[in-house]
């Protein structure tokens, strides 16, 4: 009996147990749903979840982890944006290349890179070639010194083509392109070339550091010094040469005497020379010392030696010979052997001196 009573109470016990687990289930099913354990949790996620069981796969792969998963939402200024699908993206892709496939010439606006361009301010291409700043630009704008295809300029902001606009200031054309011209005092014994096979000093040997290749505006003999042009500029070049234009050259030579007073007018009329007549333009004695001249002769020819053989015709050889001045370029206080940029002025009197 007493076994008996004990296993039933052993067996009460459990079962007591069970029931007032069992009431504890319902009273919490009552108020909220109990926590599942871990093995029965769902992990519903992503299009094909179903409510009737776990999708196939847990962990980071169901979560959109992996790769073919969805996609998380971005976090975009303290807000998360929510995830779209590839498929949404590549739908929308194919409306956006729909909507502009009939638009080939889309037109661009003027200030994307590469758009055409319909010129450039004025005030910026006189600055670029060295007239100062754009606002000293403007300044020589607003006083009608500037004047575009032979109309003075009365407003700001005009646009124009450098390549074919004629572009002046006080009636001298700037130089809009990348052109380059300067001025050398060549010193005796200097070859008019840019370069020399027999390794003697030449004129390229003092533009060696310049970006732009220049070449010389016509010749000056060996042993003659003075002024001699670089440009890069082609027709001024050859204009300046051409004895259609009469670009005058001036020359100091020094010579012994006594000379004639009627040198000067014989030189004027013309000496007789191998390849024919040579005249000179102006002819004056300098400076006197003794029997030592120093005379000037002006001329707008260029031929070889042209000056030297005049005098020596005329029964006075030289023995010094500088060219001072080329047009409008003066050789001033430049020294030997110095090479200068010229400005902007002395380039407007050049073209004007030939019709540029």
């Amino acid at each position: 009996m007493r076994s008996s009573g004990s296993g039933s109470g052993k067996s009460g016990g459990r079962g007591n147990y069970r029931g007032a687990g069992n009431s504890r289930d319902q009273k919490q099913g009552q108020g909220r749903p109990s926590k599942p354990r871990p093995e029965e949790r769902r992990y519903d996620v992503g299009p094909g979840a179903s409510k009737d069981g776990p999708k196939s796969g847990r962990g980071s792969a169901a979560r959109g982890g992996a790769k073919g998963g969805p996609k998380q939402g971005q976090q975009r200024g303290g807000r998360t944006e929510p995830a779209r699908s590839r498929e949404y993206e590549t739908r929308a892709e194919e409306r956006n290349r729909d909507r502009y496939a009939g638009k080939k010439d889309i037109k661009l606006p003027k200030t994307f890179p590469g758009a055409e361009q319909e010129g450039e301010r004025l005030q910026k291409v006189l600055a670029r070639a060295g007239y100062g700043s754009r606002r000293a630009c403007e300044e020589l704008v607003e006083q009608a010194r500037v004047e575009v295809n032979g109309e003075i300029v009365l407003e700001q902001g005009l646009r124009v083509d450098p390549e074919k606009d004629e572009i002046k200031v006080d009636g001298l054309t700037v130089a809009t392109q990348s052109y380059q011209f300067f001025s050398l005092n060549k010193p005796a014994g200097v070859v008019s070339t840019m370069e020399d096979n027999e390794g003697r000093q030449c004129l390229g040997d003092y533009v060696t550091n310049r970006e732009t290749r220049l070449f010389h505006v016509g010749r000056l003999d060996t042993e003659t010094e003075g002024v001699i042009l670089l440009t890069n500029h082609g027709e001024l070049a050859h204009r300046l040469t051409h004895p259609k234009y009469g670009v005058k050259k001036v020359y100091l030579a020094h010579i012994v005497g006594p000379i004639p007073r009627d040198l000067g007018k014989r030189l004027k009329d013309g000496i007789q020379l191998e390849d024919g007549y040579a005249k000179a333009d102006h002819f004056r004695v300098v400076e006197q010392t003794g029997k030592n001249y120093l005379v000037e002769v002006t001329l707008h020819e260029g031929r070889k030696h042209i000056v030297r053989r005049m005098l020596a015709e005329a029964g006075f050889p030289v023995d010094k010979l500088v060219r001072v001045a080329f047009g409008p370029i003066t050789l001033g206080d430049q020294k030997s052997g110095w090479l200068r940029r010229l400005s902007n002025t002395e380039v407007g009197m050049l073209m004007a001196e030939v019709g540029l």
